[in-house]
């Protein structure tokens, strides 16, 4: 595929399902982490100073019946940056996401992909490249049943292991 639509188009072309894998334990530096390292917080009252563009897309998404789920693979200890998004996953919930933690030491036995990616209603498959450092590098889309196929049902073993975002403890 030649050009790679944006995340917030693929979401909107979604009917049923829209599912992502993440497996780093840090990403590239953003502000809103180095905010939260700093002391600042959410103050979760204040929905306008929260709420994001990506937060409202997910939310009109679940509004037309998409299934939006993710779930993270983390090593325990977990980073700062793992406590940070643990602690901001909040706002992920409340537009609609369901999200689950499954600790690194309990996939050691499931075959996972290389990297981190969503699949939009098992059709479509957008892949993130980074560095080693977690900077953004590049992503691409694929297309390839088989190859979907492969990486949704290496998402439900991971999903039916994980553990609920309300139940997992940041260790």
């Amino acid at each position: 595929m030649s050009s790679i639509p944006e995340f917030a188009e693929l979401l909107a072309g979604s009917v049923q399902s829209a599912v992502h894998l993440e497996m780093r334990d840090a990403y590239f530096t953003n502000p809103r982490f180095e905010a939260w390292a700093n002391g600042e917080h959410v103050d979760w009252g204040d929905r306008a100073s929260w709420w994001r563009l990506y937060h409202q897309n997910i939310a009109e998404a679940v509004a037309r019946g998409v299934t939006v789920r993710r779930v993270r693979i983390v090593s325990e200890p977990v980073t700062d940056y793992i406590a940070w998004e643990h602690y901001q996953t909040r706002a992920n919930v409340e537009s609609g996401e369901l999200v689950r933690w499954l600790p690194r030491h309990r996939a050691w036995d499931l075959l996972l992909p290389g990297t981190d990616l969503w699949i939009f209603d098992g059709r479509l498959m957008r892949v993130h490249h980074f560095s080693g450092d977690g900077e953004w590098i590049s992503k691409a889309l694929c297309d390839d049943p088989a190859v979907i196929d492969q990486h949704a049902e290496a998402f439900e073993r991971v999903w039916e292991r994980a553990i609920p975002h309300e139940q997992y403890e940041v260790k």
